[in-house]
């Protein structure tokens, strides 16, 4: 049975000595994971429950997107910045100078210089969300804006940008693929940590017979949250609540808890 542990559910929380993070590990050497590891001297591995897959130019095309159309481009992740160019480079498409960029935050933003020279173009830098790019859009209308994203997108975002007024088309250029993950149908985690709803489908499409008994979930977000609960799922942590806003935090509180002698 996948990744499950005794059929005794604790009342009391059992001490944790190893964790399994449902996203890639971190880039960054020193990160708040690298600290809890230290701080807490428990397991943690990371392993993507889910992955990108870019979508082939023929696929963009029948969605009837010509990318020479349009003059401006809404960028809300890293992904979709990927993803863009390597479809212009599949179409053998130069991408102007002329084009507008509009990224929903400096991180994204930061990142679309691995493509272009930013002195020779324009882009323009929300402050963390859509609704932040959105407003310098709105100065555009004349404007044709390209949305390229994933197949999978939260209902509210198209009503969002529809709200704003502006010419727009969304465009998937990569798909959410569930990861296998059956390697660990033999390993057991004290704590199952995911952050978003893929997250929990791929666990129960890797390993349908999947019972938590006393492995611990802990879950980033109400759409997640809902996505265990609908599992039957029972959650141990959740993230963010008013006294942890990271999971790291959460974890850190969880552990000290459970581990304490």
């Amino acid at each position: 049975m996948a990744i499950e542990t005794n059929t005794q559910i604790l009342t009391k929380p059992a001490k944790v000595k190893t964790i399994l993070i449902s996203q890639p590990a971190p880039s960054i050497e020193n990160s708040p994971y690298n600290q809890l590891i230290e701080k807490r001297k428990v397991t943690i591995d990371f392993r993507p429950f889910i992955h990108v897959e870019g979508v082939s130019s023929r696929e963009v095309r029948m969605q009837k997107i010509d990318i020479t159309k349009f003059s401006a481009i809404i960028f809300t992740s890293r992904n979709a910045v990927d993803h863009f160019f390597r479809i212009a480079e599949e179409l053998r498409y130069t991408v102007p100078n002329t084009l507008r960029y509009f990224c929903q935050s400096e991180a994204v933003a930061f990142y679309l210089q691995k493509y272009i020279v930013y002195r020779k173009r324009k882009v323009y830098v929300g402050l963390r969300t859509l609704d932040d790019v959105l407003k310098e859009a709105v100065k555009y209308k004349e404007e044709k804006f390209l949305f390229p994203c994933s197949d999978v997108l939260k209902p509210s975002i198209p009503k969002t940008i529809d709200a704003s007024g502006i010419k727009w088309t969304k465009g998937v250029f990569y798909k959410t693929v569930i990861s296998d993950l059956s390697d660990l149908r033999d390993v057991y985690y004290d704590i199952l940590v995911f952050f978003s709803p893929s997250g929990i489908e791929s666990l129960f499409h890797n390993f349908p017979d999947f019972e938590q008994n006393d492995t611990r979930i802990a879950v980033f977000g109400p759409s997640t949250k809902k996505a265990a609960e609908d599992k039957g799922l029972r959650i141990d942590i959740l993230v963010p609540t008013q006294e942890n806003s990271s999971m790291t935090k959460a974890l850190d509180d969880y552990i000290a808890i459970a581990n304490k002698r």
